[in-house]
């Protein structure tokens, strides 16, 4: 039986799978992942997704304020064991769901251009490439993208 829940990032099973994340991140941005690292802590983030594969944590997401009308979507990860089942187009939907149910209009991300598997879902999902904002202004690396929800 397969569910989803919604918490925060108190939640073990996110924390556990933000761990698999951040091993997984540390391989695929090289001498980059300290930069990432830094906008990536956990402790203040209050809307969490974790998906269940018969009771085990597989998937998560989160999303946080960037300002009064628009959510970033932040610690998107699938267990590689669970991948190209739909897990994380499902994880972002609810996770955009929940974002319009609180009365935010846009949703923005950042990922790597060296990920083009989260890119394509991103763009699968309806994100469209913007300039970098914030801090990712200038970084070579990261791809920025917006949907409205």
């Amino acid at each position: 039986m397969n569910n989803l829940i919604r918490t925060t990032s108190d939640n073990s099973d996110f924390q556990s799978l933000v761990k698999l994340l951040d091993d997984y991140l540390a391989i695929k941005d090289g001498n980059d992942h300290s930069f990432y690292a830094q906008y990536n802590k956990i402790d203040k983030i209050s809307n969490v997704v974790v998906y269940y594969d018969n009771q085990i944590a597989v998937g998560c997401g989160a999303f946080k304020e960037y300002d009064s009308k628009t959510v970033e979507i932040k610690r998107m990860f699938v267990h590689p064991d669970y991948r190209s089942k739909g897990i994380g187009a499902i994880i972002l939907s609810e996770l955009e769901s929940w974002a319009k149910e609180l009365n935010y209009s846009d949703s923005i991300l950042e990922t790597g251009k060296r990920q083009p598997e989260a890119i394509h879902l991103y763009q699968k999902a309806g994100y469209q490439i913007i300039p970098n904002y914030g801090q990712y202004a200038n970084v070579e690396n990261s791809l920025c993208m917006k949907k409205m929800i």
